[in-house]
This record gives structure tokens, C-alpha cells and sequence, in this order.
């Protein structure tokens, strides 16, 4: 049997969970940017993008940035410490 899932201690004081969670999904060929304007509001936003790029989220927006802004950082090489030097960009 398999533990529950727990999110990270860090996603308690995102301001993503005060919205509904189809709103980071957004359709194709929409830019999300009402999340990302979200995002760029939030203390979090840098913990939240490593997340993403370390676990390979392919969908949404995470950290203030969409699918495809990932998918480049992740070629260029920006994995796991993306994060921690992208906190002013949205």
C-alpha cells in the first residue's frame, strides 16, 4: 500500500490554491496569461517552477511560466536550479 500523496511544504502558501485548478490548464493556443499575472503575484513562484522542471510537469502553468517556456528552459539546460535565478521573470 502507497502513502498518500503529500504536497511540498512550499505549496501551503502558494496563491495558486485559492483558485479553481482549471484555471493553470489553460485551452491550446491560450497564452495563460491571467495565471501568469497570478503567478507573478506569488511568494512561491520560484520554488514552484523548480518543482516543475525537476518533476517534469509538462502541462499548465507553473512558476509563470507556460508548457512551451519550460520545454525550452529544459533543452537550454536549466533544470533543477531554474528557479532560483528566474524570481523577477513572469
Amino acid at each position: 500500500m502507497t502513502s498518500p500523496y503529500q504536497p511540498p511544504a512550499w505549496m501551503s502558501g502558494a496563491l495558486c490554491t485559492q483558485v479553481d485548478p482549471e484555471f493553470w490548464f489553460p485551452e491550446k493556443r491560450e497564452s495563460g496569461r491571467e495565471a501568469k499575472a497570478v503567478c507573478a503575484r506569488c511568494e512561491v513562484r520560484a520554488e514552484c517552477l523548480t518543482y516543475a522542471l525537476d518533476h517534469g510537469e509538462r502541462h499548465g502553468v507553473w512558476g509563470g511560466k507556460g508548457e512551451r517556456a519550460r520545454r525550452r528552459m529544459r533543452r537550454a539546460g536549466q533544470g533543477q536550479a531554474a528557479g532560483t535565478s528566474d524570481r523577477g521573470a513572469a
